[in-house]
């Protein structure tokens, strides 16, 4: 079995190397006919987050981690809700089924506190994905994969003085979600001009529209509208054109639609965290905990963002956007 393991690591730390070449072209033509590269027992994986079907950035997240499930033999179960305590529900359910790990998001931790603790208490070895970084180790999680969410609202703060931006809005759409908090306040920590919040109805893209469109019109020194999800900047996008503003759009998050709006500037930047990372590396970890008791991060976050993606970058990334890997 440690030649498997071998075969499995060995190509990724070893890319120079022809064999190792060979055995990922090899692995990845496994993975793609529905075959596993490993012959570990079948284990079973949940995934639960706050979010799903129908955002394209979950999609890509489950892309990613129903990929590495292939390659690594695991039997993987998806799950979402948007209410706190039903999502707990759902990683309740996960655990009464003695799932052999399992992954969750902690957009609001404090309804998930208690049931991730009832996870490791059973044994099941729990990482956290996208939101919840601050809280992951305290919860008991073996790591944490995603961005560190202040980090990238600094990151969008400083690119927006790189623009010469003066006053900006950032539309949080899920009230209650600590992750879309940290990033507005970073955002506000490193810009140099002025940075209101605006709260929305994310379940409701019409009253998303109707909302930025009404604060533009009523303030025409706003010069920029930040987004914290892909699918929102069109509606921001929508908004502007109908109240005349001439602020740029700006968002977190990439898929093939933003891509395409990058490359014609109807947005200016977007932040990519890069959510088929999160997917894959979470499966992944697992595996390697289950078989190997490896652990990544050293009890820091494994960080998968932030990159800012302008025009330049969005060509290139333009077919793996298609695809829906980015």
């Amino acid at each position: 079995m440690g030649a498997v393991l071998a075969a499995v690591l060995g190509a990724s730390l070893v890319g120079c190397s022809s064999t190792g070449g060979k055995r990922a072209e090899e692995r990845a033509a496994q993975a793609a006919e529905g075959r596993s590269a490993v012959d570990t027992p079948r284990w079973t994986f949940a995934m639960v987050t706050h979010s799903g079907d129908g955002d394209t950035f979950w999609d890509i997240v489950q892309s990613g981690a129903k990929q590495a499930a292939v390659k690594d033999n695991i039997n993987f179960l998806y799950s979402h809700h948007d209410e706190a305590q039903q999502q707990a529900q759902l990683v309740q359910a996960a655990i009464d089924k003695k799932v052999d790990g399992l992954i969750v998001t902690l957009a609001k931790p404090d309804a998930m506190k208690a049931v991730v603790a009832k996870a490791t208490k059973a044994g099941i070895p729990v990482i956290t994905v996208n939101s919840g970084s601050a809280e992951s180790a305290e919860f008991g999680a073996l790591t944490h994969i995603g961005q560190d969410e202040s980090i990238a609202g600094e990151a969008v703060g400083d690119e927006l003085d790189k623009r010469g931006r003066k006053k900006a809005l950032c539309i949080l759409h899920e009230q209650g979600n600590v992750g879309h908090e940290q990033r507005c306040d970073g955002a506000k920590k490193s810009f140099g001009g002025t940075l209101q919040n605006l709260y929305v109805d994310g379940t409701n893209m019409p009253d998303v529209q109707a909302s930025i469109e009404a604060k533009l019109q009523s303030d025409k020194s706003i010069d920029a509208v930040v987004t914290l999800g892909a699918p929102f900047a069109d509606a921001a996008v929508k908004a502007k054109d109908s109240a005349g503003s001439k602020a740029e759009i700006d968002t977190f998050d990439l898929n093939a639609k933003v891509a395409t709006a990058l490359k014609d500037g109807t947005l200016g930047f977007a932040v990519d965290q890069q959510p088929y990372l999160q997917g894959y590396e979470a499966v992944d970890l697992l595996w390697l905990h289950r078989y190997n008791r490896n652990a990544l991060g050293g009890g820091l976050p494994v960080l998968t963002g932030p990159q800012i993606i302008t025009a330049d970058d969005a060509s290139e990334l333009a077919e793996y956007t298609k695809r829906g890997t980015r």
